[in-house]
């Protein structure tokens, strides 16, 4: 096989790999944003109960090999008579996983908006959510989104290990076209192709708001 027919002659499966992970990568990254910004809340509550599970939360994920995380929800959890299909574990396994860095993200950048602000609000009768929502995230929404950019891109690349146990994404087409007798060195070359051009926009735009808010500062 030449270069380009590595590509034609298997392109529904190349398909099929990537639009499992972009779908892997979206639900996760959801997900993560999602539960990693009420993790960062936690982590910056006034009820010490709330910062306690919060930074339990990221010492334990964060100090955790993704690759653990997988094999628990996949040979673990089912022995609990728990049973989940391979795809919903590894967006649970991503989102978990990713949501300590986001929260860790959210508090950084929670951190960066001094304190004053915050007890004007308060004394002016707002809650804590209140405070959180409408005054402190707004402000540090520019310290917070070019760092998450990078976070986004780390759970882009970490999708492929979700190749590893039982998911049909990006991660698994060099074992799949093996048994065809595809070269290898080719189909990971494409695979690197691919996975730069989902790549690139993020990073550009992580670029672009990092220079646009530099200014703006």
């Amino acid at each position: 096989m030449d270069f380009f027919s590595v590509l034609t002659d298997n392109a529904a499966i190349f398909r099929d790999g990537f639009a499992t992970t972009v779908e892997l990568f979206a639900i996760s990254a959801v997900g993560a944003l999602v539960l990693g910004t009420a993790l960062g809340a936690m982590r910056v509550s006034p009820v010490p109960a709330l910062r306690g599970f919060g930074a339990s939360y990221v010492n334990l994920l964060r100090n955790t090999p993704l690759t653990l995380v997988f094999a628990f929800l996949t040979f673990a959890v089912p022995k609990l008579q728990v049973n989940i299909d391979y795809f919903p574990s590894a967006c649970i396994a991503l989102t978990a996983y990713t949501a300590a860095f986001v929260c860790e993200v959210v508090r950084s950048g929670v951190n960066t908006v001094p304190t004053g602000q915050a007890e004007a609000a308060r004394a002016l009768g707002l809650t804590f959510s209140q405070v959180l929502g409408s005054v402190v995230l707004p402000q540090a929404l520019r310290s917070i989104v070019p760092p998450l950019m990078s976070v986004v891109i780390a759970l882009l690349k970490n999708t492929t290990i979700a190749a590893g146990f039982s998911v049909l994404e990006a991660g698994a087409i060099p074992a799949y076209l093996s048994e065809r007798g595809a070269p290898q060195f080719t189909v990971l070359i494409w695979i690197t192709i691919f996975f730069l051009l989902l790549i690139t926009p993020l990073a550009v735009l992580q670029r672009f708001l990092e220079r646009r808010w530099a200014v703006a500062r």
